[in-house]
């Protein structure tokens, strides 16, 4: 019963820490950002001990550091990015109507080239203008509902945290504390681990530190780069709304592969409708974007990530969608650490699993 034992144990850590993450999820949200911020900043502080500062020397430095940066960063940016947004939003209306007429006229000659081709595989085509227009109308109506219905549920599992004011006066105070604490927690918190598991338990907190911290901080950076990139590159070119959108597209870059997408979609769009007639625009848009997505495959997150941080882009995308809906904004600050810890767990198992007489059979048995 020792194995049952230990099995229910765990398990039943695991659901009261789902029960509690639940009940609370409407007030973590400062307190995992706190969390977040410390466990990115712990490095830093450790650095700056081994230099001579004691820890609490460090941990003010790094904090009026972190925090002025952000401060001076959204004094600049802001108002830039908030006219934009306005701008944005006012003009999206008539710049999809514009481009549903474009795809519509454009549209129909390509169609009416291809119906013959297509119904030789019994495919049937309407190059009419007025059913592409419509089918590109339904099409742009779907994906702002669904847009609609994921900002919504993000906006419900968060929306009682206290407010924005609050969540920015509480998560420097709670980075605060535990940055200051953190190396006593983690002794503490060692000390109360099983005896017996002890060293399987850090190895496998080991494991889980260095797929996380090798993702969080090197895609922060891979980030704040493409963020950097294609803001500059787009409001270098000329398209309307570069800068909101390059800064947007960068920093959705955390989810891979979502951000370089986002972004080309939404900058594609606007410089066929800003440009036309004329491609100038159009390829010069495809050129910032080419480049920054050759810097950041071939270069950036080869250096900054890694290969072997142990979190593939399905499954971390899997978790955020899945984090996100149950437990909002929250839910997107805990979706990659509970995703790296769970694949580094699924690893043990597979790895016992591969070394036990379950899978080797009888002939194997020590």
């Amino acid at each position: 019963m020792r194995m049952e034992a230990r099995l229910g144990f765990w398990l039943g850590g695991l659901a009261v820490f789902i029960l509690l993450l639940w009940l609370l999820a409407d007030v973590l949200m400062p307190f995992a950002a706190g969390l977040a911020i410390a466990y990115l900043l712990d490095p830093v502080a450790d650095r700056l001990e081994k230099m001579g500062l004691n820890r609490l020397g460090a941990t003010l430095l790094i904090l009026i550091v972190f925090v002025g940066v952000l401060v001076l960063a959204a004094m600049v940016l802001l108002p830039v990015l908030g006219g934009q947004v306005a701008a944005f939003l006012d003009a999206l209306p008539r710049d999809l109507t514009r481009l549903r007429d474009l795809l519509s006229e454009q549209g129909a000659g390509i169609l009416a080239r291809l119906a013959p081709i297509a119904e030789r595989f019994g495919v049937q085509l309407d190059p009419s203008a007025g059913a592409l227009g419509g089918s590109v109308s339904d099409l742009a109506t779907e994906a702002a509902k669904y847009a609609g219905g994921v900002l919504k549920s993000l906006w419900s599992g968060g929306r009682a945290v206290l407010s924005l004011l609050s969540l920015l006066v509480i998560t420097p105070v709670v980075a605060f504390y535990i940055l200051l604490d953190w190396d006593r927690m983690v002794d503490k918190i060692d000390s109360w681990l099983p005896r017996d598991e002890v060293e399987t338990i850090r190895a496998l907190a080991g494991e889980i530190n260095a797929a996380l911290s090798g993702f969080l901080r090197g895609q922060s950076l891979v980030c704040l780069f493409l963020a950097t990139w294609y803001g500059a590159g787009l409001s270098l070119v000329g398209l309307n709304y570069g800068l909101l959108i390059g800064i947007t597209g960068g920093f959705l870059s955390f989810i891979p592969y979502v951000g370089s997408l986002t972004c080309l979609v939404i900058s594609v769009a606007i410089a066929i409708v800003q440009g036309w007639p004329q491609w100038t625009l159009l390829l010069m848009v495809l050129g910032v974007i080419g480049v920054g997505q050759f810097l950041e495959g071939n270069i950036l997150t080869p250096k900054l990530v890694g290969e072997s941080v142990g979190l593939h882009p399905v499954w971390l995308m899997l978790a955020l969608l899945a984090f996100g809906s149950l437990f909002g904004f929250t839910g997107l600050l805990l979706a990659v650490p509970i995703a790296a810890a769970v694949g580094v767990l699924m690893r043990f198992a597979l790895r016992n699993y591969l070394s036990s007489p379950i899978y080797l059979g009888k002939g194997h048995q020590a």
